[in-house]
């Protein structure tokens, strides 16, 4: 059974149907660019909640944009010098880079909902800072301050961690210089939390003002630390079901000690979880701080949806995805969803079917004739071919119109991927002039015999040379490599190329016979 049809099964069976809404959620901290990886979340929730309500069991998606939480750090991007002021402040408070969005994470935010967007998914947005400010938050950051040391027990129990005797579970707002992290907290007094602003030794190296008083935490004057916080949202929002990465799902870990403040201190059952993997690039998880991963919107830019939506929804979630745009990632996304069309239009009714209904939206197309994408990416770059002519020939008619708006959009996506990402093995350039290569007598036998072909035969398709390629080769009982280095060494000055026969079927004969002729000299 497809993932997402398990889950929506089971959550069916597993939670009581309310009146109202299944509400499914997740979040992301505006704190900078996003990277492709995030998008993980926004599609295993997004799908979860269509499926749900496909199936008559109504569910909304609710994607908070957590604009509160302080800057820790600054991204590589920006400049340092300009941005240490504001390390500290909840991020909503930091100027926006751009000097036009209405904050830091408001730029940011909306960056990453126009990607969400264009990938197919329609989450309904809401910020963080609105649940403090308009007061949503107010009584729950009343139950947790007055049972602070029950909190402060759960941390030690489950996941070992050891708050200091008068802890408090909340980070107050400096009044004068408006930051959080450089807030110590002294006391509460059952209306208003004593505080001082730390002039050094703030997190991630911000500097307080110094500054000592009290204030009332409501209202948004003050935020919780982020596993308290998570479980007061699930109460305040009222969520059913949220997953999050494997790594805070397990034993000890954030959720299992949000999941114990939620139900001990707010009375509060947690969301059904859906723990899932990461997105990787070279082994390593994707980290927007490191720079690891490429950016959410760049990706976005270089798949069309249907295929950005295989990569999100073709693999279940307690399984990584490597994904890197400079490896062989976009022509094996494209390659999976060719093989994922087959199987729907051929009947197999399995989960790779179920799954070309869900990249489409259950909206699927009529089967139609798509050339495959590594074809394209060099055909592409041939100027004297006629890739849509040679689509035609291998297609065995004229190309409808859907296959022609089909195979254009290849040949865009695969320039914009030659341009920016591809590596070296899917790059060509065919070659002229001298020809500096020292052939052995295997290999002059092998190319004389390709040369006879050629001027006995004017037409042959890409098959037809294939076949005779490997003829040539048993018969003269020359190595492969052997053989077919000299050919992507005399047509693209390499050693390896795309399959020699199709890739020499499609070039000039004139063009053929000269460079081995010139090479036999």
């Amino acid at each position: 059974m497809f993932w997402a049809d398990k889950i929506r099964k089971d959550i069916q069976t597993t939670l009581t149907k309310k009146t109202e809404p299944f509400v499914v959620r997740d979040e992301k901290t505006a704190s900078g660019r996003v990277h492709v990886g995030s998008l993980r979340g926004v599609a295993i929730h997004d799908e979860i909640a269509q499926l749900l309500s496909q199936d008559g069991t109504p569910a909304i998606f609710l994607y908070e944009i957590n604009d509160i939480d302080p800057m820790d750090d600054i991204p590589s991007y920006l400049d340092e010098r300009e941005y240490a002021q504001h390390l500290g402040k909840p991020l909503k408070d930091v100027p926006a880079p751009d000097g036009k969005s209405k904050n830091f994470a408001e730029q940011y935010a909306h960056e990453f909902m126009n990607v969400i967007k264009a990938s197919g998914f329609t989450p309904e947005y809401y910020r963080a800072s609105e649940l403090y400010t308009r007061g949503d938050m107010n009584d729950v950051i009343l139950t947790a301050l007055d049972r602070a040391d029950r909190i402060r027990t759960i941390y030690k129990e489950v996941s070992g961690s050891e708050k200091p005797e008068g802890w408090l579970p909340i980070h107050m707002i400096c009044e004068k210089c408006g930051k959080v992290l450089t807030t110590k907290t002294l006391g509460w007094d059952g209306n208003e939390v004593q505080y001082q602003c730390m002039k050094e030794g703030g997190a991630g190296g911000s500097r307080g003002c110094g500054y000592e008083g009290s204030n009332s935490p409501f209202n948004g004057n003050a935020t919780f630390p982020w596993k308290v916080e998570w479980a007061a949202k699930w109460a305040v929002v009222g969520v059913d079901i949220e997953g999050a990465g494997k790594d805070h799902s397990t034993k000890g870990g954030a959720r299992d000690v949000s999941n114990h403040i939620a139900r001990e201190i707010f009375g509060y059952e947690p969301p059904y979880d859906i723990p899932y993997e990461f997105f990787l690039v070279g082994g390593a998880k994707m980290s927007s701080s490191k720079g690891a991963g490429d950016l959410a919107s760049d990706v976005a830019a270089l798949l069309p949806v249907t295929i950005l939506r295989v990569a999100l929804l073709g693999t279940r979630p307690m399984r990584a995805i490597n994904f890197d745009v400079r490896g062989t990632t976009i022509p094996a996304l494209f390659d999976r969803y060719d093989e994922i069309a087959e199987k729907y239009w051929s009947g197999a009714g399995d989960d790779d079917a179920r799954l070309f209904e869900r990249v489409h939206h259950s909206k699927v197309p009529e089967k139609y004739y798509r050339m495959r994408f590594s074809q394209v990416a060099f055909l592409s770059q041939m100027p004297h071919i006629d890739v849509f002519a040679v689509a035609a020939e291998e297609h065995g008619m004229e190309l409808s119109e859907m296959e022609k708006a089909a195979l254009e959009e290849r040949v865009q996506y695969a320039q914009l991927w030659l341009n920016e990402y591809a590596p070296e093995r899917y790059v060509f350039k065919l070659q002229s002039g001298e020809i500096s290569i020292d052939l052995s007598d295997a290999q002059k036998r092998a190319l004389t015999m390709i040369v006879e072909y050629l001027q006995e035969n004017k037409q042959y398709t890409g098959e037809e040379f294939h076949k005779q390629l490997h003829a040539i080769k048993t018969e003269t009982a020359i190595e492969p490599k052997e053989f077919f280095s000299a050919l992507y060494q005399i047509f693209l000055g390499r050693d390896s190329g795309p399959q020699a026969g199709w890739f020499l079927s499609v070039l000039p004969q004139e063009y053929v016979l000269e460079r081995l002729q010139h090479a036999l000299r």
